[in-house]
């Protein structure tokens, strides 16, 4: 049987790292780059607190919970390789390449773990070479327990090279879809700080709905004192056994089927399907054991595991509305074991918690329900935007999608 050769695009050259444009170039960085880090930061010589933030493996991109001496971070500076701003910071443990565009600001950076490449800006740009790590192939992976990019593997390592006009090019075009990501998830996070302070709210009664705020006579209804505080006077004081009776979980195996029509929940979410179901009607779902803090809603006939209780809602009740009401509680001030956290059905039922009639409490859910379905919204167009960023990169940074003209060469 005869392999069947690759047909290669008109335009288009086969190279070490695949098929790119005939005008574009495969380097080693090493070829065009030098590795550079820190000089080494000893831990006696950092502190708890202080004016130069020293970021290790672990706080890479995130918080540094370490810090150098002012003199120390100018002295080495000026000694020793230092990042220039807009140079690429990368992760050469832990999680491999990571990578952050070092900003300008005096930080100190752990040596050999974090590291970056100073490059000829004639042939490599930083800010391509930002994208470009996203899917960068790293020459090899050696080390056993703590998986490492040495300095030989990054000079090693393949990147494809258009021209500096091009990389520009597809460098803009890539941040602009970064910029959109950003401003959405900044989006998605001011919309569920709504959502929370909406709950403190709403649930507490601090704030009413305007169909419920007044009393039949027009005046604006008042607050009462009670063991959990000041509440609405027509708001009540009741354990949730009241409105909602736990009931256990169970083993998933005789029901649990690849073509079953209704899912089997556990505490970390679904773990499968199963082609009966345990309880048909809304619910709200708590975990037993493990992850107790994250309750669940459902609408939908469902199986749950023994880990996970379920609740059977009273007619009293609005099950949309009990289900935020025990997101407002703290269940892991219940827990009752010192290792993996637990709970048990009684101690659930004997929270006490304050509720309105079911009428308002429908129509808090129903406002929670519409925020909800709005953050369901941006994140669905979030992850739309992810996948789009991803096939760009694909298609810009092996050439498949041009946004420069090529070069016709004689």
């Amino acid at each position: 049987m005869t392999e069947q050769k690759q047909v290669i695009p008109e335009g288009y050259k086969q190279t070490e790292v695949g098929v790119i444009p005939i005008d574009w170039k495969a380097a080693a960085l090493g070829d065009i780059a030098e590795v550079r880090m820190c000089k080494r930061i000893l831990s006696w010589q950092t502190q708890k607190t202080g004016a130069i933030p020293f970021f290790k493996i672990g706080t890479f991109g995130s918080q540094p919970d370490a810090y150098i001496p002012t003199q120390l971070y100018d002295e080495f500076k000026a000694k020793y390789s230092y990042p220039n701003e807009g140079d690429i910071l990368i992760s050469a443990a832990g999680t491999l390449g990571k990578s952050v565009i070092y900003d300008g600001k005096p930080a100190y950076f752990q040596d050999s773990n974090i590291v970056w490449l100073e490059v000829d800006k004639k042939s490599l740009l930083n800010e391509y070479l930002f994208h470009y790590y996203k899917i960068i192939k790293w020459a090899s992976s050696e080390g056993s327990t703590i998986a490492r990019l040495y300095n030989g593997i990054i000079r090693a390592s393949l990147i494809t090279l258009p021209s500096v006009k091009e990389q520009t090019a597809i460098a803009n075009a890539l941040s602009d879809v970064d910029a959109l990501i950003s401003e959405l998830e900044k989006l998605i996070a001011k919309k569920q700080a709504i959502k929370t302070a909406t709950m403190q709210q709403l649930l507490t009664g601090k704030t009413r709905l305007p169909e419920f705020a007044l009393r039949e006579d027009g005046t604006p209804k008042g607050y009462k004192q009670s063991e959990l505080g000041e509440i609405p006077e027509d708001w009540e004081v009741a354990p949730l056994r009241d409105f909602i009776k736990i009931r256990h979980g169970r083993n998933q195996k005789a029901v649990e089927s690849p073509d079953g029509k209704y899912p089997i929940f556990a505490t970390g979410g679904q773990i499968g399907t199963a082609n009966s179901f345990l309880y048909d009607k809304p619910s709200v779902l708590i975990g037993r054991k493990g992850t107790i803090d994250k309750p669940r809603y459902t609408e939908e006939p469902f199986w749950t595991v023994d880990t996970l209780f379920y609740s059977e809602v009273s007619k009293t009740a609005d099950a949309k509305f009990m289900f935020y009401k025990v997101c407002m509680i703290d269940w892991m001030q219940y827990s009752e074991a010192s290792g993996v956290p637990s709970l048990n059905a009684s101690t659930i039922e004997s929270v006490l918690a304050v509720f309105p009639e079911r009428d308002e409490q429908i129509a808090i859910a129903t406002v929670l329900s519409d925020i909800d379905k709005e953050i369901k919204t941006l994140q669905q167009r979030l992850n739309k935007t992810r996948q789009i960023k991803q096939g760009m990169m694909q298609e810009l940074l092996t050439g498949k999608t041009r946004l420069v003209k090529p070069e016709v060469t004689a």
